[in-house]
């Protein structure tokens, strides 16, 4: 039996120029175009003047849960599977990773068309180190939550990039000024490779000012690593935070509290004890 593969592929974050050729052959070619939007794709092959011949199923966060195992099998029956979401990679912060790890596990050819990235694009525009980097994705939307998720990342000396949504751009500012601190370096990236393609760049509470007063498009949001030179000694109840939020995560707060008080110097006694009291 002839074996299909998966295809993940990159499409254009705002210029359709940006679609590499290969995308047009896989779309052009594929048995099956698996699509976040499929009135999207409708549009984005019109504007490339490239026409599918395969079969278009729609695939998003509401249906990949029921509709994965079908087209597992599909793919183990020889059809090549090209998957796109609405713009950038398939499975960063978009649906895809279900299916990668389906064939992945029946041990099913996956590959990938490599193109625009939000990521990589705003990493590099920011200014700040690219040597080392981690991608957080979307913050959480009510403040308590985002703040505990912000201090998991308090100690963290990479960069790091999220994506956020125009209307909570200001908050997840705001939130980061409080536990970064309000000068830590960043830089927000606004509509990039469209016609209205703005990167700010300055400290976390310059920027949550600016934000304030309200921004619309689709955001990045690089921010420097904690600096080791520049490294303070906690308060207390800042460590505690910490603590609590690895806790809430699955963590054993005796081992967090050991591994907390090695990084802080604090007594590991006095944070579990603390942390009871606070639970």
């Amino acid at each position: 039996m002839t074996t299909g593969a998966l295809v993940l592929a990159a499409t254009p974050i705002g210029d359709s120029r940006d679609a590499s050729r290969r995308l047009l052959d896989e779309l052009a070619t594929a048995d099956i175009v698996a699509a976040e939007d499929t009135r999207r794709l409708r549009r984005l092959t019109e504007r490339l003047d490239v026409r599918i011949a395969g079969e278009i199923v729609s695939y998003h966060e509401h249906n990949e849960a029921s509709r994965t195992p079908e087209l597992v099998e599909r793919i183990a029956a020889g059809c090549r599977l090209l998957l796109v979401t609405d713009a950038g990679m398939p499975s960063v912060s978009d649906p895809g990773y279900r299916l990668v790890a389906a064939c992945v596990e029946r041990d099913l050819p996956v590959t990938c068309v490599p193109g625009p990235s939000a990521v990589l694009m705003a990493l590099a525009v920011s200014g700040l180190p690219v040597d080392r980097f981690c991608f957080e994705g979307f913050l959480p939307r009510k403040q308590g939550e985002r703040e505990r998720a912000l201090h998991q990342l308090a100690e963290e000396p990479r960069t790091m990039v999220f994506f956020e949504a125009p209307h909570r751009l200001g908050a997840a500012l705001s939130s980061m000024a409080s536990v970064f601190g309000e000068q830590r370096p960043a830089a927000v990236c606004r509509e990039l490779t469209k016609t209205y393609e703005e990167v700010r760049r300055g400290g976390l509470a310059q920027l949550a000012a600016w934000a304030a007063e309200g921004v619309k498009g689709e955001i990045t949001v690089v921010v420097a690593g904690l600096d080791p030179h520049s490294r303070r000694v906690p308060e207390a109840s800042e460590v505690l935070l910490v603590v609590l939020a690895r806790v809430a995560a699955g963590e054993r707060l005796k081992d967090v509290c050991r591994d907390v008080a090695a990084r802080t110097g604090l007594p590991s006694k006095g944070l579990y004890d603390a942390a009871v009291a606070a639970r």
